[in-house]
């Protein structure tokens, strides 16, 4: 049985450029081309400041949304203490009705709260403040005004309009306790691409625990996992590209060799059937380079050609 019939698919879309360059004439071929191979979901991430050249997901989705007319479109994650819950829903919402629908948001803590000053809030009880912001734009997304009152939010009962179908807030997280927080108030959970892959299968296993202790149906929260990875025989030369984009994106080149997967079709294959086997739902695959060729190869390697 092919992956793809075991495990849904998903590939990261082409909004960081690495060249300096924004080429929307390329991402353009490449998202529709993806939706014609049968990829389930395109996918973005966050990154606000910084050296690297890249397109913020809300925009880049809101285009995507244009583009595109039967993948599901998602960001993982957007730095939810960054923003503010309000006008999060409105931009979400509005994105999941132009694109009839097909909006996954993702969101996570953060790796630290050191940056938050430049965004005009402290970092002060950071993982308060998160749960309340997913609590305000579930209340915001109702099909009736309600409004939300805690430590960092009241909104007094309001509504947006348009207002969205019913996007699934999924969490992305690395660490044991961000995995018990997810079960308790997301949708979904998404393995962190930057996290080591030796680690996957213990925190597979721990969210999965957490949902039977939760007594959630395992068939309503996909667990899923962003996936850097390169396909090529020729192992050196896919390391040392990968460790180029870690350390262009990341500022770690090192990590590339925990966080990613390089190598033959077979030996990406294999790893992905294991995912499968362990009860993964989705996976997100992240080609750094050659970005069109993957899009094919990683299409053959799962079954989606």
């Amino acid at each position: 049985m092919a992956i793809a019939d075991r495990m849904k698919v998903g590939i990261a879309s082409p909004h960081i450029f690495t060249d300096g360059n924004v080429d929307m004439t390329f991402a353009a071929s490449y998202v529709r081309r993806a939706e014609e191979l049968g990829y389930a979901s395109l996918w973005t991430q966050e990154r606000v400041t910084g050296s690297p050249t890249v397109l913020h997901p809300l925009s880049f989705l809101a285009w995507l949304a244009g583009q595109t007319s039967t993948a599901r479109i998602g960001v993982s994650v957007l730095v939810l203490p960054r923003h503010n819950p309000v006008m999060l829903a409105k931009l979400a919402a509005d994105i999941d009705v132009m694109s009839g629908g097909r909006l996954v948001l993702g969101v996570g803590l953060g790796n630290s709260g050191a940056e938050l000053p430049m965004y005009g809030i402290t970092a002060e009880r950071r993982v308060t403040r998160f749960v309340e912001q997913v609590q305000a734009i579930r209340a915001l997304w109702g099909q009736s005004p309600s409004g939300h009152s805690g430590t960092f939010y009241d909104i007094a009962d309001a509504s947006i309009s348009p207002r969205p179908g019913h996007p699934p807030i999924i969490f992305g997280a690395n660490a044991d306790a961000a995995l018990a927080r997810s079960v308790r108030h997301a949708d979904g959970w998404m393995g962190a691409g930057s996290g080591p892959l030796a680690d996957f299968p213990r925190k597979v296993a721990l969210v999965q625990s957490h949902l039977a202790e939760a007594g959630r149906d395992p068939a309503s929260f996909p667990i899923s996992k962003r996936l850097y990875l390169a396909v090529d025989d020729d192992e050196e030369r896919a390391k040392r590209r990968l460790r180029e984009w870690f350390g262009y994106y990341y500022g770690n080149p090192d990590n590339a060799e925990q966080a990613a997967i390089w190598g033959s079709a077979s030996k990406i294959g294999e790893l992905l059937e294991e995912w499968a086997e362990m009860g993964v739902d989705e996976v997100l695959l992240n080609p750094v380079f050659d970005m069109d060729e993957h899009l094919e190869r990683l299409a053959d390697i799962t079954g989606l050609a």
